[in-house]
Formats: structure tokens, C-alpha cells, sequence
């Protein structure tokens, strides 16, 4: 479910998605200057110009809608294959993103006499101009797929360097040219060939790539791991043969010491048993020989099997890695151009750049860091002028460091600048009534340093675009959490401020702790516990019916680890208690578990999506001899426990009671993946007297839907994962939901678009400018009548 964003204006709800939409708009466009146009590329950017455009609408931004329409438009007819998006047409597409995160930022933007309106109409005209010309020929028209992905043949080919960063040499850039004398706007696949050929022998070491989908590189990670956990269930066999093995040397030798014992004893048999014991005997004897040989060549076997799967799943993984240097590229021009804007002098430096990282994880990297640069730039770095009489360099250096640690990735950010000052950091908590002024000020200087991370907490006391809001550290860390990472901040005041990222080196396999829970393994992440300790009973401390122990001079809370996961409880007598200790914002608990089972290595595989959100559990994974474990999700499971903890864990009945009384407010389901519209339609329907809640896009609303009763639903057709019509497709195909009211709001007002939406099972068919007059909320009570019953 989405976040409350109810204390937001419209405006600012249309500034906090323009930052996000024109992110994505230029990641596009910078990828398509580098000759990647990918029709996922062109998707992606085509719908965050839609969104945009309808978000500028909500908020009467015209300008904004002229633009963004014009950019839509471009990519639309990209996708179809009727406009070649070309690296040189990037100076004109990142123009119209610069205006529409200028005129988002804008004061003026929505004044009468705004003077954004010229230039809205001037980019417009140019991106439609960019539209008439003839971009692709008749024997492409027909496959879009082509027009997207296929290489231009314009001069950023000769302008780029070639591979392995060695410039083309001028013969190869004879060669590429010699394909130009047409003019035509693609190179044929032929063509494309030929040139490279050409050019691979004017360039040394040349890295042959090739073009793998992310997808097809998933599910062969996955098929990897499976080879790896497969190969691994033959070390219980090779165990089973050397017990079987060991078994029978005891039977020979117990036969040697019988016929020794008989010898001894001078015990003669008769003839016909003494036959049959020495046939025993060598029976026993060759048994022995045959079983070692069997069991060295099987042990053998699998010893060579696990090596070579070991070795096939450090390929694909390594395959999956990328070198941190790809998702930071921008970082030395933001320093630079952030330096300036604030009258700074700053220097970026760079330690480990080429350490390998999952592609998935440093896709999500840039956003966190870049927020942590914003921040040592405003927050932590002096003007020249405050560094001069500090005694310091008049320019200021922010650090980025990046290395593998115990099976983790280590990324540390920091600035020389004037650290955070604790005191003033417990006062604000204080004036902020986050915390009373008793307890503050017992705080120590890390959990003080945890209020950073609150949602809309800020240090600085004046707002501005770069820094202020409160917004940063929490994104920060909920982004470096998604990925099963954790955050850490230390400060010495006027010295330095340092982060700590610690994330898993790929999100494909992780490095967890084993342990045994009411007779059951579960997983940690490595990358999710403070510490793993043995706690005496001696040292268990009780105030108020609830147990806690002393660590360094901190009381953590303590509780057992079935109780939370509500699994068969074991009686533990073990005197020391083995203690898991996670934390999340300052909370930390102590888990009181069974055993310690050690740490793996585990191939992540997400739970079915039929499942919905499983308490407390994040994915699952399979051990060596087969057996599923569970991979626990540290961030629910810290808030499971402070719930038990103050008793906000409700009874069954005590739930059903409340459930009842929530049914008598109707509630409504709202689910657009544009920030503005959601809060937009959710105000509307509050401010009449409904309880809502609201979903990011189809999936979201799909698993809140599965999980909580709603009167009716209201949805937005084109949205990311699940679009609207699949929506409203899976609501009418449930016999237990077919009946729930659906409304479609749209921007798209055709009468084949109306008709899809009808035809899907909505009961209504909005268009946007419905917001605008009573016609949505008269077309909801319509349908469900008035909010209370």
C-alpha cells in the first residue's frame, strides 16, 4: 500500500513526481544518446511523459501538459515504430525535461501572466517539427521492434569511442561512413555487420559482447542455483556410503576377531562350518573392497559435479555484476554543478570503482547516493570562507568508497565538512516531540543519530530545492532496505559525517545465518543482524512483565523467536540462550532462538505472488539437502515484535469486533500510479466522509483487494506490472469479489477506450476532467450510496 501523503499540497505532489518522472525521462534519453533504444526504454519513458502530463493537468500547469503531451507523443510513435528516437535529437528532449523540472520547481508557474507559456509553445512546436520529418522507410514501418532497437547511422558513431575505450581508428571510420552515402536512417542488419568486422580489426583486445535479456539472465541464475542446490544433495549419499563403508570394516573386523578368539582358544569347528566361515570372511573382504572403491569414485563424482556447478553459478552471477562505476558516472558533474550553485568548492573522490555489484542493486543505488551527495554538499561542507578559519583546505572533499566485506558490499560516503552536532540534533527531537526531554536526554549519540531517518525530519531550517524537507534519509533508507541492505551514520562535529551502506552483493544469493526455530530453519540476512550473542539466564533482567539484558551498556528488549513467528515453541533449557539481535530507526531486539545452524550461502526465490504479503517473512530458499527455509523479513519482524510488545497485537475477537464496526464507513480502494491523482481522488472521497485507502498500481490494488473487504474500487487504466483493465479483468473473474463496483478514471476519452474498460466489467467509465465538477463523487454514491450505513 502507498504512503500517506495526505499532509501534501497538490502542487507539491506534482513537484515530488515531476523529480522522479523526469529522472526516468532523462535516464532515458542519456541511454538512448549511447545507442540503446530499447523498446522497454522508449515504454518506460513513453509512460512517464503520460503520467507527467496528467499530473500537470490535475494541478493546472498548461504549460507542463504542452510539453509533456509533445514528449508523449514523440515516444509513442517511437513504440510504433513510426519515429527513430536518434541520439542527436537528445539536446531537444533533455530541453523540454529541464523545463519541466524548472517549471515544476517554479513559484510563478501558476500565475496568470506565467511566463512559462512561450517557451511551452516553443518546445512543442520543435518536438512536433522533430515528428513530420521521415524517419523510417517502408521496409521498417512494419516492425517497430527495429525502429527501436536498430543503431543509427548519423556521426555519434564516428564521435564515440570504441570499445575497450580505444578510440575508432580514421580506417574504420571510412568504413561505418561508406554505409552513409544513402542517407537511409537505419543500417540494415547486414550492413551493421560488415562495419563491425571492419572495425574489430582496427581495435586491440576487443571484449566480444553479447546481448542478453534480463529476463533470460534471471532464469538462468535461477536454473544455476537449482544446479548448484541439486549437486549439493549428493554429499548425503557419499556421507551414507562412507557409514555403510564404516559399518563394514566393523563386520570384518568383528569376523578377524572371532576366528582370532577361536584360535586362541584352541576351538576347532567341523569342516563344514569352518568352510563357511572363512567364505564369510572373504565374502565380508571383498564386499569391504568393492564398497570403498564404489564409495572414492562416487565421492569423486560429486566432488568434481559440485565444483563445476560451483563454478557455473559464480559465472552466471559474475555475468549479472556490473562495476559500480556504471551507476555512478553523473556523481563528478553533480558535485560540480550542486558545488557552484552553492557557492562551494568541493572535490569528488572515488575508491573502488570498479567493485563489482548485481545490476539490480546498483540500478537502485543512484537514487540513495545521490541523495547522500545533496546532503554532504548542503548539509556537511562549509563555504571556502568557514573552512579558511577552521584551518581547513578551502575546498571540501566528498569520498565515495566501495569494497567487498564477509560476503557483503560496503559502500561508505563521506565529507570533511562540519559533522552533525548531537546536541542540536537532541534538541530538535525534543522541540519536535519526538521523544521527552527525560529521555533524550539519556539518548546516546547512535540512537539520536537514528531520528535522521524519520520520515520529514531535517536538521536545517530553511527549505530549499536542493535540501530542507526532511525527505532524503528516510528515501535513503528505505530504498537501501528494498534491497535487503542496511544504513549507518557516524559524525565527529566539525571533522567529518560518514554513511555506511552495507547491501548484498547481489540480491540473487545472499549470505544468511541459519538458525533452528521450533524445530524449523529460518534465515537472516547477514546484512540485517547486529550481532549474534549467547545471553546467561543470570543476566535476564525483568521491569513490568517484560525481559530485556544489558549489551555495552544498552537494555535490549527480549522475547522468543516462535512466540513472534507464532511457530510450535520448544522448551529452551540451554544455559547460554543462542540470541539473534536485529534493529530498524532505533528499535533493536533480542530473539531468543533454539540453535545456531551456521551460515550459507541461499539462492533467493521469491514467494508466490498468490501469497500477498507473508508477516514476517521476505522470500525462501532451498538448503543443501533439499529442505525449504524461510527468509525472514527484519524490517516486519521488528515491528511484529514492538506490536507484541505494547500489546497492539489484537485478539482474533477483539480484530473481528473492530472489523465490524470499520464495515459501517464504506470503504473505497483508489489505485493510480500517479502521486497526484491519488491524492487528489482520495481527498475528494475523504472529504466526503469515506475511508480509503489507496494502491501504487495493479498488483498493489490486486493484493489489497485479496486482503481487505472494500465497498468499491476506483482505478486508472495504464499503470506499471498490472494495467487497469487486468484490474478490474481479475475483480469480475473472483466469485467472492465479482460483485464489488469497479470505476475506470481515465485520461483516455475515446469511445474504443470507454468500451474496452465497459467491456472488462467496470461499472463506470470516467474521464480525469470528471475532478473538476461533482460527476465523479455523484457517480460513487451513485453506485454505493452515501459513505456511512
Amino acid at each position: 500500500m502507498a504512503e500517506d501523503l495526505s499532509g501534501f499540497s497538490m502542487l507539491e505532489l506534482f513537484r515530488l513526481e515531476a523529480e522522479s518522472q523526469t529522472a526516468i525521462l532523462s535516464a532515458g534519453i542519456l541511454a538512448v544518446e549511447e545507442l540503446q533504444r530499447s523498446p522497454q526504454t522508449i515504454e518506460s519513458m513513453m509512460r512517464a511523459a503520460h503520467s507527467l502530463k496528467g499530473a500537470a493537468r490535475i494541478v493546472g500547469l498548461d504549460p507542463a501538459v504542452r510539453v509533456s503531451h509533445a514528449l508523449e507523443d514523440c515516444f509513442v510513435a517511437a513504440g510504433k515504430g513510426l519515429f527513430l528516437v536518434r541520439a542527436e535529437h537528445a539536446d531537444l528532449f533533455l530541453n523540454a525535461i529541464d523545463f519541466l523540472s524548472a517549471i515544476a520547481r517554479a513559484d510563478d508557474a501558476l500565475t496568470p501572466d506565467s511566463p512559462w507559456a512561450p517557451k511551452a509553445t516553443s518546445l512543442a512546436a520543435e518536438l512536433s517539427e522533430m515528428l513530420k520529418a521521415p524517419d523510417v522507410d517502408a521496409t521498417t514501418t512494419g516492425a517497430p521492434e527495429t525502429a527501436v532497437a536498430a543503431p543509427s547511422r548519423q556521426s555519434p558513431l564516428l564521435e564515440q569511442s570504441g570499445p575497450a575505450g580505444k578510440t575508432l581508428s580514421s580506417d574504420a571510420k571510412s568504413a561505418i561512413a561508406a554505409h552513409d552515402k544513402n542517407d537511409a536512417p537505419l543500417i540494415a542488419a547486414a550492413e551493421v555487420h560488415s562495419a563491425a568486422q571492419m572495425t574489430v580489426k582496427t581495435i586491440e583486445q576487443f571484449d566480444r559482447v553479447v546481448r542478453v535479456s534480463a529476463d533470460s539472465l534471471t532464469r538462468l541464475v535461477g536454473l544455476a542455483g537449482e544446479s548448484l542446490v541439486e549437486t549439493r544433495q549428493l554429499r548425503p549419499f557419499v556421507d551414507s556410503l562412507l557409514t555403510l563403508r564404516s559399518s563394514q570394516v566393523d563386520l570384518c573386523d568383528t569376523i578377524s576377531l572371532l576366528e582370532e578368539k577361536m584360535r586362541s582358544q584352541d576351538v576347532s569347528l567341523p569342516v563344514p562350518l569352518a568352510a563357511l566361515l572363512a567364505r564369510v570372511r572373504e565374502r565380508s573382504d571383498a564386499c569391504l573392497v568393492s564398497l570403498t572403491k564404489q564409495a572414492e569414485d562416487f565421492e569423486s563424482f560429486a566432488r568434481r559435479n559440485e565444483d563445476l556447478s560451483g563454478r557455473l553459478h559464480h559465472e552466471v552471477i559474475a555475468s549479472r555484476m556490473r562495476p559500480l562505476a556504471d551507476g555512478i558516472r553523473g556523481f563528478p558533474r553533480l558535485v560540480r554543478d550542486l558545488a557552484r550553485t552553492l557557492s562551494k568548492q568541493a572535490r569528488w573522490e572515488l575508491r573502488g570503482e570498479q567493485t563489482g555489484v548485481d545490476r539490480d542493486i546498483l540500478d537502485k543505488l543512484e537514487s540513495p547516493i545521490s541523495h547522500l551527495v545533496r546532503n554532504a554538499l548542503d548539509h556537511g561542507l562549509e563555504s571556502p570562507q568557514e573552512r579558511q578559519m577552521a584551518g581547513k583546505d578551502l575546498v571540501g572533499t566528498i569520498r565515495l568508497e566501495a569494497r567487498h566485506r564477509a560476503g557483503m558490499l560496503q559502500i561508505t560516503l563521506s565529507d570533511d565538512g562540519r559533522g552533525i552536532d548531537i546536541e542540536q540534533l537532541r534538541s530538535k527531537a525534543v522541540t519536535r516531540n519526538l521523544v521527552a526531554k527525560q529521555v533524550a536526554d539519556q539518548l546516546s549519540e547512535v540512537e539520536l543519530l537514528e531520528f535522521l531517518f524519520l520520515p520529514g525530519f531535517s536538521t536545517k531550517e530553511n527549505v530549499t530545492e536542493i535540501s530542507g524537507r526532511g525527505v532524503g534519509l528516510d528515501v535513503v533508507q528505505s530504498m537501501v532496505k528494498a534491497v535487503g541492505g542496511s544504513v549507518r551514520v557516524a559524525t565527529q562535529l566539525g571533522r567529518q559525517t560518514t554513511f555506511t551502506l552495507q547491501l548484498p552483493i547481489t540480491m540473487s544469493v545472499i549470505r544468511a545465518l541459519l538458525v533452528n526455530i521450533g524445530g524449523e530453519p529460518y534465515a537472516f540476512p547477514l546484512t540485517r543482524i547486529d550481532q549474534i550473542i549467547f545471553c546467561h539466564h543470570a543476566d535476564i533482567r525483568t521491569v513490568e512483565g517484560r525481559q530485556y539484558f544489558q549489551r555495552d551498556g544498552v537494555s535490549i528488549g527480549l522475547v522468543m523467536a516462535a512466540q513472534i513467528l507464532e511457530t510450535s515453541a520448544t522448551a529452551s533449557t540451554a544455559d547460554p540462550m543462542p540470541i539473534v539481535v536485529v534493529s530498524d530507526r532505533g528499535q533493536q531486539f533480542g530473539m531468543i532462538v533454539d540453535a545456531f545452524l551456521g551460515e550459507r550461502d541461499l539462492e533467493v526465490r521469491p514467494l508466490d505472488p498468490r501469497l500477498g504479503k507473508v508477516p514476517d517473512i521476505n522470500s525462501a530458499s532451498l538448503l543443501e539437502n533439499g529442505n525449504p527455509v524461510l527468509i525472514v523479513d527484519v524490517d516486519d519482524l521488528v515491528r511484529s515484535i514492538d506490536n507484541v510488545l505494547m500489546g497492539r497485537r489484537l485478539s482474533r475477537v477483539e480484530f473481528e469486533r473492530l472489523a465490524e464496526q470499520s464495515r459501517k464507513r464504506k470503504r473505497i480502494l483508489v489505485v493510480d500510479d500517479s502521486i497526484t491523482v491519488r491524492e487528489l481522488e482520495r481527498q475528494l472521497l475523504q472529504s466526503r466522509g469515506f475511508a480509503v485507502d489507496v494502491a501504487v498500481d495493479g498488483m498493489d490494488g490486486w493484493n489489497a483487494i485479496r486482503g481487505t473487504s472494500y465497498d468499491l474500487i476506483v482505478s486508472d487504466v495504464d499503470m506499471p506490472r498490472m494495467d487497469g483493465i487486468e484490474l478490474v479483468s481479475l475483480i469480475k473473474a473472483d466469485p467472492l469479489r465479482k460483485d464489488i463496483p469497479v470505476v475506470i478514471v481515465s485520461y483516455k476519452d475515446r469511445e474504443e477506450d470507454r468500451l474496452r474498460g465497459l467491456e472488462a466489467g467496470a461499472n463506470r467509465y470516467l474521464t480525469k476532467s470528471s475532478f473538476h465538477d461533482e460527476t465523479f463523487l455523484n457517480t460513487i454514491i451513485d453506485l454505493i450510496g452515501e459513505p456511512t450505513s
